[in-house]
């Protein structure tokens, strides 16, 4: 994507301040991210179906292909713990089970906000909002406010159980922050003008915003003492009073992730969940080299837009009625040096693009980058 000369500056003066405030670089002796190794989040990852879709039928099979080094899954809360205290933890168990066999490593992208379970929200500030994107779009929900204490408390017990079954497994390399969150894990709240309206009336503000993610980077820290932890599209989504151009929305997403880093150290990992080499008829501003632009410095990866299957998605990634070409674009894209010559340590792909016969060129070109240049 085209970047203006003043928007380079921008990027380059960011870097020169965050590079003081930043942990070490993310080396292999420097980070221990699972149990018996110092082992970083590192290559392709298959992403598999997503618990909005069919989180009981995950495609496991997929973790056998030669050219993913791990595996990413995401959850819903309320898919697993649909009662309180009474998790049902058979499809992690199998998940986990079939990452080891395979030798693979796991992210786990767990689901709160609008995927809570009914029984979280009792006693919680809630409201109605539309769902921003992702399955349900459009339709409105209710959503715990990022900031209520009870949720928070609620979500946290629930991670607890989940480090106590699953953190001392080597398998398991990162989890995703969430909680003061929506949709996703990503650092996005509703924020249509009917929506923002919505907020203020709620109470939002940047600093209660801010704490809600500081309690959140300092507990995930601790519970998940052996992981590495991933922060999807830092960032203000709302920023409240004062100026709100691009260099305000740069200052924001700088501070997020330099609360982050104090927090977390040189476990953090900064994403975007939006790579792709087309255009998709609603874009979001384009990510790609400002998480670039960390590489080196702290871990870094992408998530994959979407998948590349149909007319219309392998035209967002980048090649209209070419899945393959689509993808490699959107690779090609992701895996770019910054200017230091180096790229980012993994790249996160959807199951629809590993598993058809014609995509295997692409996925070993993929995983040849990460053993062939600098990240």
């Amino acid at each position: 994507m085209w970047i203006s000369r003043l928007r380079c500056a921008a990027f380059v003066l960011v870097g020169i301040c965050l590079y003081c405030a930043l942990p070490a670089r993310a080396g292999a002796q420097t980070v221990q991210c699972a149990l018996g190794g110092n082992a970083l989040p590192n290559g392709l990852v298959v992403l598999l179906p997503s618990g909005e879709k069919n989180y009981r039928s995950m495609k496991l099979q997929l973790l056998s292909n030669p050219s993913m080094s791990g595996v990413a899954v995401q959850v819903n809360w309320s898919d697993i713990e649909a009662s309180e205290d009474k998790p049902d933890w058979s499809q992690l168990d199998a998940l986990f089970a079939a990452a080891a066999a395979a030798k693979k490593w796991v992210h786990l992208i767990m689901f709160p906000g609008f995927f809570s379970p009914p029984w979280a929200f009792a006693g919680v500030q809630t409201d109605l909002f539309e769902i921003q994107y992702g399955p349900g779009k459009g339709n409105s929900a209710k959503l715990p406010m990022p900031w209520d204490r009870v949720y928070l408390r609620r979500w946290f017990a629930f991670m607890k159980l989940l480090s106590a079954r699953y953190g001392g497994l080597p398998a398991f390399r990162m989890i995703a922050a969430a909680g003061p969150t929506s949709v996703s894990v990503e650092m996005t709240l509703p924020n249509s003008p009917a929506a923002h309206r919505q907020w203020m009336a709620d109470g939002y503000a940047p600093a209660r915003y801010l704490s809600a993610w500081d309690d959140t980077f300092h507990f995930y820290a601790e519970t998940f003492r052996n992981q590495c932890i991933s922060l999807s599209a830092p960032g203000l989504p709302i920023l409240g009073a004062g100026p709100k151009g691009r260099a305000a929305h740069l200052s924001a997403k700088q501070e997020v992730i330099e609360r982050a880093a104090r927090a977390v150290g040189n476990r953090l990992a900064i994403q975007s969940s939006d790579l792709h080499a087309g255009h998709a008829a609603v874009e979001a501003p384009d990510n790609t080299e400002f998480i670039n632009s960390y590489s080196g410095r702290i871990i870094t990866g992408f998530e994959m837009r979407s998948g590349s299957q149909d007319a219309i998605a392998s035209k967002v990634m980048g090649a209209e009625g070419d899945p393959p070409l689509a993808l490699r674009r959107s690779i090609d894209k992701g895996m770019a040096h910054n200017s230091g010559g180096r790229h980012v340590n993994y790249l996160e792909i959807y199951a629809a693009d590993v598993e058809p016969a014609a995509m295997q060129p692409v996925l070993q070109y993929a995983a040849q980058l990460f053993t062939t240049s600098s990240h």
